[in-house]
């Protein structure tokens, strides 16, 4: 009598998890990118690295970002974002982004679809937080979620500045940040 009892305990608990929507998405190789441009040069880094989770219900986003793992084309601008004068990437290793999208209500998450958001939130860099807002699109396809968005940030805001010499006519003062992830149920 027990070992009936235990197996179909065994046998609901799985079922019920089997088949029960999935409360949260992840991602754990989104992909951030930022673009710069100076009269110097056009600067691109991009990050295969970023973690995430959306929660359909709430609509609550948050990323992390290792900073380490951007990519640049040229090793001297990988060395000068990592370096102590800009990101300080030993000291900051990670950037986040915590928010919730505002206009859940025109997303369908159980019917295939593109649907356009906006999401509102904050972004801490270097240990400042700052409100950011963005206008994307999130792409239901199966059981797969594809967000995409582009928003700028301007450095200063996050005590990121250049006073004088070379570096401060290379590095714009804002930069253009792309986000393109695609989740999976948890």
């Amino acid at each position: 009598m027990k070992k009936t009892i235990l197996s179909l305990a065994v046998v609901l608990t799985f079922a019920l998890t089997a088949f029960s929507p999935a409360t949260k998405f992840i991602t754990k190789n989104g992909h951030i990118s930022f673009f710069s441009h100076t009269p110097v040069e056009d600067i691109t880094a991009n990050n295969y690295k970023v973690v995430g989770t959306i929660d359909p219900t709430s609509g609550e986003v948050v990323f992390s970002v290792p900073m380490q793992s951007f990519e640049f084309e040229k090793a001297l601008m990988q060395e000068h974002f990592n370096g102590k004068d800009f990101l300080n990437t030993k000291a900051f290793p990670k950037a986040k982004f915590q928010g919730k999208i505002t206009d859940l209500t025109s997303v369908d998450f159980s019917k295939d679809g593109t649907y356009t958001a906006s999401v509102s939130g904050e972004l801490t860099l270097k240990e400042v937080a700052k409100p950011v807002s963005a206008s994307g699109s999130i792409t239901v396809k199966g059981s797969a979620i594809t967000i995409e968005a582009k928003f700028p940030i301007a450095l200063a805001d996050y005590g990121i500045v250049f006073k004088k010499g070379k570096p401060s006519t290379n590095i714009a003062k804002s930069v253009d940040v792309t986000v393109k992830a695609e989740y999976q149920p948890e």
